[in-house]
């Protein structure tokens, strides 16, 4: 790798941050780890590590004890490499290829314009970097460094029983310092596509782009009880609006761009009778106005804009019936709170991407639960609503969500340390994002798994930011718990 950047060059733990910057350098998609992947197996060898890639394509390295300590549990440290590719759409950056450029802002980490990866490169970073230092004290240790997290828990689905000995496992993927975490939401995708006929744009018509932008967006977990805007149910409801003021045909509508991540962008291109396109804007622009006032102090920044465009066809009447109707129709938000774990979401499902165009078109929802059968009954609501057009609903993608063990030594061992080095109390919760701790419990019967991490804000939106301090007491209590294991 090339010279560390200046932007990290001050942070401590150095170790950690040089490993976070190598992660900032090296594009990291969900199924496009292999670059990542393969210069991290290289590192752990040329290190005198034992590393393979299992057939999921995860990566798995074991570090042995440190000296005198061989007898002590052995303990699997766990994070996912993958991240969530989100961008303004002003900002030029490709995922695939270009680094993540963080700058430093008031005690913050922060990706201006980009997901900055901190959800869970922080974690792979503080991983590597136990993996990295001699000094350490602590028994055997494996790193689970897992794949295609983000895109359907593919690299934990595909974890083979029997590959790691650990019965001890740390998970590095929550997004609050001084909290520990004992369970989170399983769930599943419903995905639903139609074909569809084109008609040609009818004569007299002009074509307009009409944009919606502004939102926070946000993780589809983590932020859904805050009642962000979803942009594309709020431009499909301008859109309903707009048939009953205009003969307007519609030529596309895409919004979204990740399953987990709340749409923060939305655009549909619409044909008019030439001339109307002033009072197209007047009719935005007191739409915008209703959409401040009903999202004022969550989403106040929402935009609504058009200008002018092209198109070759359109929808016919009927499928952007079916389409406007559906998408207007489909739920998102939240649709039960736990009554077993006050303040907690129990099941909720986020309209994440849709794409409509004359030959057809797709949406894609996320549903979670922290019960399986929250949902799949939302999941089959979902796939209800589209059978009533005819339209095509699959579920599939369907993880478990972990339930929480209050009795766990584990979690009794690290509210200990954190007390005992930190000087309070730390506090257990209960997640509706998901993690992978389920899927590998269910391959890994009794294992004890807590799951902690530094504070990290905006993940899975533009602009995330991971406070700097944070990563240096999850550091701290990260070898410290190692060294209490293996005492």
């Amino acid at each position: 790798m090339s010279a560390l950047p200046a932007v990290f060059a001050d942070l401590q733990p150095a170790a950690v941050w040089r490993h976070f910057a190598t992660l900032c350098a090296i594009p990291r998609p969900s199924k496009a780890e292999d670059a990542l992947r393969d210069h991290l197996y290289a590192w752990a060898v040329a290190r005198g590590l034992d590393a393979r890639v299992d057939g999921a394509g995860n990566l798995i390295l074991k570090k042995p004890a440190s000296p005198g300590h061989e007898a002590a549990p052995g303990v699997v440290l766990q994070a996912h490499l993958d991240m969530v590719c989100q961008k303004n759409a002003d900002t030029d950056h490709d995922f695939t290829r270009d680094p993540i450029r963080p700058v430093l802002k008031d005690g913050w980490l922060v990706a201006e314009g980009t997901t900055l990866g901190a959800d869970n490169g922080i974690g792979v970073a503080l991983i590597l970097a136990v993996l990295d230092d001699s000094r350490l004290v602590h028994g055997p240790l494996e790193a689970l460094l897992t794949v295609d997290e983000e895109a359907g828990m593919g690299g934990a689905q595909g974890l083979e029983p029997g590959v790691l000995q650990g019965r001890l496992m740390l998970n590095i993927d929550t997004e609050d310092w001084g909290e520990f975490y004992l369970g989170c939401a399983g769930g599943l995708d419903v995905n639903v596509a139609r074909p569809g006929t084109p008609d040609a744009l009818p004569a007299g018509h002009e074509a307009w782009q009409i944009a919606l932008t502004g939102l926070r967006g946000g993780h589809s977990g983590v932020n859904i009880h805050e009642e962000r805007g979803n942009a594309i149910k709020l431009l499909v409801r301008a859109l309903r609006d707009l048939e009953s003021q205009f003969p307007l045909r519609l030529a596309s509508l895409e919004g979204g761009t990740a399953r987990n991540a709340l749409p923060r962008e939305a655009r549909a291109t619409v044909a008019l009778p030439a001339g109307r396109g002033d009072a197209l804007g007047e009719a935005l622009a007191r739409w915008q106005t209703t959409l401040r006032q009903e999202l004022a102090g969550v989403d106040a920044g929402v935009s609504l804009a058009h200008a002018p465009a092209s198109a070759d066809a359109v929808l016919n009447p009927a499928e952007q019936s079916v389409w406007l109707a559906s998408l207007h129709a489909a739920p998102h938000g939240v649709r039960r709170q736990s009554l077993a774990v006050p303040g907690v979401v129990e099941t909720s499902n986020n309209l994440g991407m849709a794409s409509v165009g004359p030959d057809g078109g797709s949406c894609n929802f996320m549903v979670r639960s922290l019960i399986d059968s929250g949902s799949d009954a939302l999941a089959d609501e979902i796939v209800s609503l589209f059978a009533l057009s005819g339209t095509a609903a699959s579920k599939s993608g369907h993880y478990p969500g972990w339930a929480p063990n209050p009795a766990s030594p584990l979690l009794a061992r690290c509210q200990r340390v954190y007390a005992r080095d930190f000087g309070g109390e730390s506090v257990v919760k209960v997640v509706h994002a998901g993690l992978e701790c389920g899927i590998i419990g269910a391959k890994y019967p009794g294992m004890d798994t807590v799951s902690f991490g530094p504070t990290i804000r905006g993940a899975h939106a533009p602009g995330e930011r991971v406070e700097i301090e944070a990563v240096g007491k999850v550091w701290q209590l990260l070898t410290a718990i190692l060294a209490d294991i293996a005492a």
